[in-house]
């Protein structure tokens, strides 16, 4: 396994209720772990992260952990299918904060086509899944 350039770890309240729904709802492989940290390492079609159950530390805290954890940041994660994706969301009875949309963002003379939706982690983390749906002429 080749490890991305950047990847984001994550502190989260309960490291298995967090596996729970990366690994078994979404779909993330646990490519290692480390029990006495309470660490994990995750990957999903060509994305990764780490998560860690919070325990206080000054040197990694930035400030007051507070539900929902991660405001101001997004991560936008590529899917091959977000239909496929909504369905485990829904079957598993886990709360989608919007919906499959089709969107359009502007590149220079192009539009870059996505259907996304957006979904927050147990912890509050905003995650928005994308699949690419090409690309037109403006």
């Amino acid at each position: 396994m080749e490890f991305n350039k950047l990847v984001p770890e994550l502190s989260v309240s309960n490291l298995q209720k967090s596996l729970d729904f990366y690994v078994d709802v979404i779909g993330f492989v646990l490519e290692y772990k480390r029990e006495e940290d309470k660490f994990s390492f995750l990957s999903f079609q060509g994305s990764q992260i780490m998560i860690e159950e919070y325990s206080e530390d000054p040197v990694w805290d930035t400030g007051k952990l507070e539900h929902p954890f991660g405001r101001g940041i997004n991560f936008q994660i590529d899917i091959d299918d977000v239909d496929s994706l909504v369905n485990s969301l829904k079957k598993a009875n886990y709360s989608i904060k919007m919906d499959i949309r089709e969107k359009w963002y502007k590149k220079d003379d192009k539009l870059l086509g996505v259907r996304e939706i957006l979904v927050m982690d147990p912890d509050g983390y905003l995650l928005r899944f994308s699949e690419d749906i090409g690309e037109k002429s403006v």
